[in-house]
């Protein structure tokens, strides 16, 4: 996960709740169009169109893929390994 300052993470989550609920409330069909459009956005709204940024903007999402693995669907598996079995 993004280790931010615990600070910091109240007025960000704030700014995400609403956003989220939304997310939430539309059809599931629709949910990974408009995340990708959300995410895509403030790509394109933070990041100078410089190769150099865009490099970094690959860097982040890919470390968000990683990360996202590596706390959320690892350890899933790991439960589900011990309810069924491994292969």
């Amino acid at each position: 996960m993004p280790y931010i300052k615990n600070e910091q993470r109240p007025q960000i989550d704030s700014l995400l709740e609403p956003l989220i609920s939304h997310l939430k409330k539309l059809p599931t069909e629709e949910q990974d169009g408009s995340l990708n459009y959300i995410v895509t956005k403030i790509i394109k709204q933070l990041y100078p169109q410089k190769y150099f940024h865009y490099n970094r903007a690959l860097g982040v999402l890919t470390a968000i893929t990683h990360e996202l693995y590596r706390r959320v669907v690892g350890p899933y598996e790991d439960t589900k390994i011990k309810e069924n079995g491994d292969v």
